[in-house]
């Protein structure tokens, strides 16, 4: 049988122009995703739907704050275990503008203590009380995650890097103690 050489003329696209491409299509979408002067805050009411979902993310995050205050009061045995999350979650309250503790703002100003949610109560045992704080943070964090999608591109970053740790704090509120 004779040795037949392979053709050198590939059957396909070319390298080349799948790379010229490929450099095309990620300035097109690197262009959609700059953070500042996007379209999506040029348009007439989107910066008023910014400031209400920031301003939910910090009303979630001083809520938060106070569930974990309340069960701080309740099992003061767990302030080495709570604190530090208390503590980020008052962080994240103040990088969306809040004030940090519910217990704070509500007496700060009329209007906010009138529609502040009453003190959470606290299950009776250690391990209930952990498991609704848990639970708490997992609601916030898919609340955030689904804010995310609508919100402009840094407090979009925010949200997704708040919802991260919050995940982070359910995790850990829902390990066994060692």
């Amino acid at each position: 049988m004779p040795f037949t050489p392979l053709s050198r003329t590939p059957s396909g696209p070319r390298r080349r122009s799948l790379l010229a491409g490929a450099a095309g299509t990620g300035a097109v979408l690197l262009a959609g995703c700059s953070a500042s002067g996007s379209s999506s805050e040029a348009v007439g009411g989107s910066s008023s739907a910014a400031a209400r979902a920031r301003a939910a993310a910090a009303r979630d995050s001083e809520r938060l704050a106070q569930r974990y205050e309340a069960v701080l009061a309740a099992h003061p045995a767990l302030s080495g275990r709570l604190s530090p999350l208390l503590a980020e979650v008052v962080r994240h309250a103040e990088a969306f503008g809040g004030g940090g503790r519910a217990s704070d703002t509500a007496s700060a100003s009329a209007s906010a203590s009138a529609s502040a949610a009453p003190s959470p109560e606290v299950p009776a045992t250690r391990k209930e009380a952990l498991a609704e704080l848990a639970a708490a943070e997992r609601e916030v964090t898919d609340r955030r995650t689904k804010a995310l999608l609508d919100a402009p591109g840094e407090l979009a970053r925010l949200l997704a890097s708040v919802a991260a740790a919050g995940a982070g704090h359910a995790f850990l509120l829902t390990e066994d103690e060692k």
